[in-house]
């Protein structure tokens, strides 16, 4: 029987284009969208296998440990990082690595995607996990179903055991490259998930970013541990210039794998996003709260109270929440993140 595999959760971000509903003090992650279980605990759940899975360890910034550790429930032996700052993922990614055995094969993984198949994720997690004991480093990828301008690409090179090699990393596209791209059939999308053995990552962040991994090593060797809560050194970590796991390493190293999943995944990056991991009734509209619709469709309302009644309007957006109101038309979903109650709560 292999070894188990190490989930990480990572807790970054703020989720600002799901305001107002999301906000700084209880973003994205910790809000129970789809379902009684919040993103976060529904990321718990989903590697709570204890024959398959270890103990989770979760990286989150001072600000959140309160509601992480109130939302760990059953998963209470969890291990904390607790980020001095925010540096992007290749660094917190790093910090994890180093708490783990170097062998030791990590299953990292936002906190706030949602996974509507279990089944398909669970078979993508088997055979990502057999080649990070290749020594490579997998990506996860999601099987497009249109062509989306908002997500990045990769795309798939030769065939490699239970996936294939990586031969580029594509930023989001146009309208036009993105249909190139599902036409083509040889590109997914990233879904943001990976799966590595701990040394071998920092193996090669160490080969691409050097400073960033010393950086990283001097703040875990001058940390301190609390519990189940480990504080990496403020000072050697405060040095660091954030970047994604995506440039500082899978873009640069010679042993990218992907691995394709179609397991009903998104990142419920906007709201419009959020409508369609919810469904739609038969009118085409998505209804939480009171609210009464007439003559439209491919609205969505959320209010926590308040009613809000839709006459003669289609493809809409609007969230009540407390004493904010958001309109947004469903395509300009993406700039809610701009609005100046978003960048202030």
């Amino acid at each position: 029987m292999a070894e188990r595999i190490h989930p990480v959760i990572l807790c970054g971000g703020s989720g600002t284009r799901l305001w107002p509903r999301s906000r700084k003090a209880l973003p994205k992650p910790f809000l129970p969208l789809l379902g009684p279980l919040t993103l976060f605990q529904q990321g718990l759940d989903r590697t709570s296998d204890a024959q398959l899975f270890a103990p989770a360890t979760v990286v989150a910034g001072k600000a959140h440990v309160a509601v992480i550790e109130s939302q760990l429930g059953e998963a209470g032996e969890a291990a904390l990082i607790v980020e001095p700052a925010a540096r992007n993922t290749a660094p917190a990614i790093a910090l994890a690595a180093h708490r783990l055995p170097s062998d030791a094969v990590m299953l990292v993984c936002p906190s706030d995607h949602y996974i509507a198949d279990q089944e398909a994720f669970l078979s993508g997690v088997a055979k990502a996990a057999a080649l990070a004991r290749e020594g490579y480093l997998v990506a996860f990828g999601i099987t497009p179903t249109r062509p989306e301008t908002g997500y990045g690409y990769i795309e798939c090179g030769d065939a490699l055991g239970s996936g294939q090699r990586v031969a580029r990393f594509v930023e989001k596209p146009d309208a036009e490259r993105a249909r190139a791209f599902l036409d083509s059939g040889d590109f997914v999308w990233n879904g943001g998930i990976f799966a590595f053995r701990a040394g071998d990552y920092l193996d090669e962040l160490a080969r691409h970013r050097p400073d960033m991994a010393a950086a990283v090593h001097a703040a875990v060797a001058a940390g301190r541990a609390v519990g189940q809560r480990f504080h990496p050194d403020a000072a050697a970590f405060a040095g660091i210039t954030g970047e994604s796991i995506d440039f500082a390493v899978m873009e640069n190293t010679d042993r990218a794998a992907v691995v394709a999943a179609d397991m009903g995944w998104s990142d419920i990056g906007d709201w419009s996003a959020l409508m369609a991991a919810r469904g739609v009734d038969d009118a085409g509209n998505a209804l939480a709260g009171r609210a009464d619709i007439t003559g439209g469709s491919g609205v969505m309302v959320e209010s926590d109270g308040p009613r809000v009644s839709v006459v003669g309007l289609s493809n809409i957006i609007v969230v009540v929440d407390g004493d904010e109101v958001l309109v947004t038309a469903r395509d300009a979903a993406q700039d809610v993140g701009k609005l100046p109650g978003a960048i202030s709560q």
